[in-house]
């Protein structure tokens, strides 16, 4: 295998950027340029979120508008998860090569022309271009986004700041329906497209403003060829997968397009351990607490990534709820969300990592086998409360996979690193939900029943619930130190004056 040659690359701020990446200094809480950099990174990525969510309200309306098949509109979906797939392993290097405030405010250009171009279709072919055009800007915004946070602040200012880049993962499902609902019913379907527009100007005027210009000062060689392998792969697998949990084509194409996504990530699994710098690169897996947070990550973003495709169902198909009804109960786990990310740092700061971790990995696995148990008759109160705690867990187990997964990745490696982790957290969220999905089907056939009912939601929490099993072991191989640097808490042989011995955290 060729190993990269970390030793003749540096990182390369331009003249006008803040300093570098994670200088020595300790601050309590984030400074201005840190703070005022992760306010435009989040306020991005919240466009992000909201236009993924608005969607789905409209469709209905869209497909009388365009004379189709409401089911047929799920490519419009689609499509924006396969370009993301396939352009997200390339966000880093280009960010290396281009700088970081270039390629940011050039995925936001995209992004907003896209959504000028979805808001004018006047057919289906049309509106899968345009948004094909807003993912490729969705696949540099996030993370390039987050590359940019990490090169702007302090390793212990950054649970602080992962507080605000995270909030639009909270807020944007919460207020995405209720805005898609609005807008689709009162004006048009067009303006859940149009309102990215002052949005994404804004954002544009402000990373040009605000961002700081970084970039590598070697460049490495394109691995075009890992590109087409990736791509093929990661567009396979995520097609393939979406397919699954809709239902939609026949069995043999489902099952082929994604026999050719793992066959492709097969090819490019070899093909990356004969060149020096691959398009993703897994010898990042060395790194002790990355391979943890990839791999109990994995697991948990499953679960997430299942929660609101089942809870939602479940309470209207199994509960005869109103959706109205039901987004009240589940609107709880959005306020445990908001509520922990408030306390991250110091909870953070008084367990540490590794005991928060194991503590929420087994947490997760209760809290989803109680959902197992969801029955008419139970009060309101008891169901929000159970949510409410599992948007609480999450938020606390999502900051600390965030956070701890970039402790000890050196700075010259961190694009590849936000590449890597963004493109196994948009596969495993999206095999989250054909997981559910598969589950729901399963038991429904088993049964024997003409449509879902209560118990086919309940035998899915059993599966989903067994899968979050397999964070723990990762959670616990984690170093009692782990990011120490970063939460800022010390274990007892540290407290005791002696330094445990191989202590990491730079």
């Amino acid at each position: 295998m060729v190993a990269p040659s970390m030793t003749r690359r540096r990182f390369l701020p331009e003249p006008s950027a803040s300093p570098p990446a994670w200088p020595a200094r300790r601050r309590s809480s984030l400074s201005r340029e840190a703070r005022t950099t992760a306010l435009i990174v989040a306020s991005a990525l919240l466009m992000e979120q909201l236009d993924a969510t608005v969607l789905t309200t409209a469709l209905p309306s869209m497909a009388r508008s365009f004379r189709s098949d409401p089911v047929h509109l799920s490519v419009a979906l689609t499509s924006y998860l396969v370009s993301l797939a396939v352009l997200i392993p390339a966000s880093g290097r280009a960010a290396d090569r281009y700088g970081s405030r270039t390629v940011f405010r050039a995925a936001i250009m995209l992004f907003t022309a896209g959504s000028i171009l979805c808001a004018a279709a006047q057919d289906l072919p049309f509106l899968v271009g345009a948004r094909l055009l807003q993912g490729a800007g969705g696949a540099m915004m996030v993370p390039v986004g987050r590359l940019v946070l990490m090169r702007s602040v302090n390793k212990s200012e950054l649970i602080t700041a992962m507080f605000w880049v995270l909030m639009p993962a909270t807020i944007g499902p919460l207020l995405g329906p209720p805005v898609g609902g609005f807008l689709t019913t009162t004006l048009s379907w067009r303006w859940i497209f149009i309102i990215n527009v002052p949005i994404g100007l804004l954002g544009i005027g402000l990373t040009t403003r605000y961002i700081p210009q970084m970039r590598e000062a070697v460049r490495l060689p394109f691995d075009g060829r890992g590109m087409v392998l990736s791509g093929v792969s990661l567009a396979c697998l995520v097609f393939g997968l979406e397919l699954a949990s809709r239902g939609a084509g026949t069995r043999s194409v489902t099952a082929g397009t994604l026999a050719l996504g793992l066959v492709s990530g097969l090819l490019y699994f070899r093909h990356a351990r004969t060149v020096a710098a691959p398009i993703l690169d897994f010898t990042l897996m060395r790194i002790p607490t990355f391979r943890l947070s990839v791999l109990s990550g994995s697991a948990t973003r499953i679960v997430v990534g299942a929660t609101p495709f089942l809870v939602p169902s479940m309470l209207q198909l199994g509960f005869a709820l109103s959706a109205l009804q039901s987004g009240l109960v589940t609107f709880t786990a959005t306020i445990g969300a908001f509520l922990m990310r408030l306390m991250a740092k110091r909870v953070l700061r008084a367990f540490g990592y590794r005991t928060i971790m194991s503590i929420n990995a087994s947490g997760a696995v209760l809290l989803t086998l109680a959902c197992a148990l969801f029955r008419p008759g139970w009060p309101f109160w008891v169901l929000s409360l159970i949510l409410f705690a599992g948007g609480f867990s999450n938020a606390l187990q999502f900051t600390s996979l965030n956070t701890i997964a970039y402790a000890d990745v050196p700075n010259e490696r961190m694009s590849a690193a936000t590449s890597f982790y963004t493109t196994f957290q948009q596969l495993t969220l999206t095999l989250g939900i054909t997981v559910a999905a598969a589950a729901v089907s399963a038991s429904q056939a088993l049964a024997g029943h003409a449509q879902a009912a209560l118990g086919d939601f309940s035998a899915a929490f059993v599966v989903v619930g067994l899968v979050s099993v397999l964070a723990i072991p990762a959670a616990l191989s984690m170093p009692r130190d782990a990011g120490a640097e970063m939460s800022g808490h010390r274990s007892s042989s540290a407290g005791s004056g002696h330094d445990p011995p191989d202590r990491r955290t730079a």
